[in-house]
């Protein structure tokens, strides 16, 4: 799984008209964004997500089918639910193959507008996939006192690493993981990730300290680089975090556990990134400070433009859907080792 060549047409790349009161491209051209780097993070990051991994392991997730089964677009579709760390309880939906031969499991995550429905067409051929609506958020996840629009959701419990919402998810990511194996056991040794914006940003979280999973595509990623991310206005969550340090600059302390690009930098496994050149919702500098920094294996699809409607997006859509299927396609097994 080797990086493919560079676009070439990166003259078709650049700003597109727009009325937004700042530039969406933030002045970043394609050679200056595949040099961003990722913060070092704090020395006990690696040490601090351990334990929220090894904790969110011993959750007794007690996976639930609710409701009957339908079929829609080619793959049986459920209702499911599990119990995630501090006992949340988290909804959604678990799809399969029609005609029940699975080759690989996945967890699909969604971006802060949250998920009514899975998307089945994502997933490759022959896979199970678990869709939660990760705490909060969607139509299967609210929970009282936690805001469920994407500027107060993002800032929920931000005072500290050990309250702060994000790192909830990401336990809500693991936690399906466990629920999927649970319900589908042929699964096992073939698990991947699907994530989108903020889905992506929790899947880069989530992703290096868990090896259940063997391979991931992330599009347009959040949480990149967070000291740079402050001072980049945008149109998403963003913007509340960079309002945030603008009256308290000590935030950067506990984000500073939270960024995706530092987190990249200790995934091994191979990822495909599909990351924008142009996007007024989540800053590209961002975006591709998390591809920057994979440790493993990776691909990159460049995109004109993210979270932006503009000409070409539906065949760019499809490229990437596209990509990523055949991507998580070619994820190789477990293997165990021999008994001793």
């Amino acid at each position: 799984m080797s990086t493919p060549p560079l676009p070439t047409h990166t003259d078709e790349l650049g700003s597109l008209p727009h009325d937004f009161p700042f530039d969406p491209t933030h002045g970043y051209a394609l050679p200056r964004l595949l040099a961003v780097k990722a913060p070092s993070g704090p020395d006990d990051f690696a040490d601090f997500w351990r334990e929220r991994h090894a904790s969110a392991l011993r959750v007794d997730t007690a996976p639930r089918i609710e409701g009957p089964w339908t079929t829609v677009d080619g793959v049986r579709v459920a209702d499911v639910s599990y119990t995630s760390t501090d006992g949340v309880r988290i909804g959604g939906w678990l799809t399969v193959p029609v005609d029940g031969r699975v080759t690989q499991g996945c967890v699909s995550t969604h971006g802060y507008g949250g998920r009514t429905a899975p998307d089945s067409w994502q997933s490759p051929p022959g896979t199970a996939t678990i869709w939660p609506c990760l705490r909060g958020l969607g139509t299967r996840s609210l929970l009282p006192g936690v805001p469920s629009h994407s500027a107060g959701h993002v800032l929920h419990g931000i005072g500290a690493r050990e309250s702060y919402l994000i790192g909830g998810c990401v336990a809500d990511v693991w936690c399906a993981a466990t629920a999927l194996r649970l319900l589908v056991p042929e699964t096992a040794g073939r698990m991947t990730y699907l994530g989108t914006s903020f889905g992506g940003g929790i899947g880069a979280l989530a992703l290096p300290w868990d090896d259940r999973f063997r391979a991931a595509g992330l599009t347009v990623p959040t949480f990149g680089n967070h000291p740079l991310r402050v001072t980049l206005p945008c149109t998403g969550s963003g913007e509340s975090v960079r309002t945030r340090f603008a009256e308290d600059p000590s935030v950067l302390d506990v984000l500073a556990y939270f960024d995706a690009a530092t987190a990249a930098r200790h995934i091994e496994i191979p990822v495909h990134v599909g990351a924008a050149v142009f996007d007024p919702h989540v800053p590209p500098p961002g975006q591709f400070a998390v591809h920057n920094a994979l440790a493993g294996p990776r691909e990159l699809l460049v995109l004109r433009a993210g979270h932006f409607d503009h000409p070409g997006e539906p065949a760019e859509t499809a490229a990437l859907e596209e990509a990523q299927r055949q991507f998580l396609s070619r994820v190789d097994p477990v293997v165990p080792g021999p008994t001793v």
